[in-house]
């Protein structure tokens, strides 16, 4: 799996290419890709939150989360990541007709799942939790994921480009609207116990 990592990384038409000609089980392998993979943002974020801490203008104190706290929300943030992909993948599959593609749900999962790949490396800058840093490097991962998604559709998918760019931006759409309804379960969720709580 982690050579699909780095693939995605240096060479992302190449490695579409390869993740195309892979057989069925191999795509079933691939299903656990993000679990794995999402462990990575949710560990870095713990240790950043309750070891390192932030601080709020020049001179502030440094914050951190208790370490229940940052157990509770981080286990959330986890599912979060695996159910969004999960979420994406099925639309990716759902959709395939409209656009001429074979697919699977399997396939859409693995798709989703690889094109989320930046997002989890940028994650590991939780160990570190500098604002000016996780803006930049998280909007660098943005638009590399946006890249690889636009890249590796029409590729895996065995569809033409210009129907692959439709594809890509619909199933962007998709994930804009699951982007917003986290960021609303997040204050629900504040309301139901799952709020942050402060080390003194």
């Amino acid at each position: 799996m982690i050579q699909h990592t780095f693939g995605l990384l240096t060479r992302p038409a190449t490695q579409w290419k390869t993740v195309a000609n892979l057989p069925e089980n191999s795509f079933r392998t691939l299903v656990l890709y993000p679990c794995f993979m999402a462990i990575l943002p949710a560990v870095a974020w713990y240790y950043g939150t309750t070891r390192v801490g932030w601080s709020v203008g020049d001179h502030g104190e440094t914050i951190k989360l208790t370490m229940e706290s940052a157990r509770q929300i981080c286990i959330l943030f986890y599912l979060a990541m695996v159910g969004s992909v999960v979420v994406i993948g099925y639309f990716i599959h759902w959709m395939s007709d409209t656009y001429g593609a074979d697919s699977s749900v399997t396939k859409g999962i693995v798709i989703a799942g690889l094109t989320a790949t930046p997002l989890f490396i940028a994650g590991l800058v939780g160990f570190y939790p500098l604002l000016w840093l996780d803006m930049l490097v998280g909007v660098v991962a943005i638009c590399w994921a946006v890249y690889l998604m636009y890249l590796g559709i029409p590729i895996v998918m065995d569809i033409p480009e210009e129907r692959g760019f439709l594809f890509s931006s619909a199933v962007l759409g998709v994930a804009l609207v699951i982007l917003i309804c986290m960021m609303v379960g997040s204050v629900i969720l504040w309301d139901f116990g799952a709020a942050p709580a402060f080390t003194d």
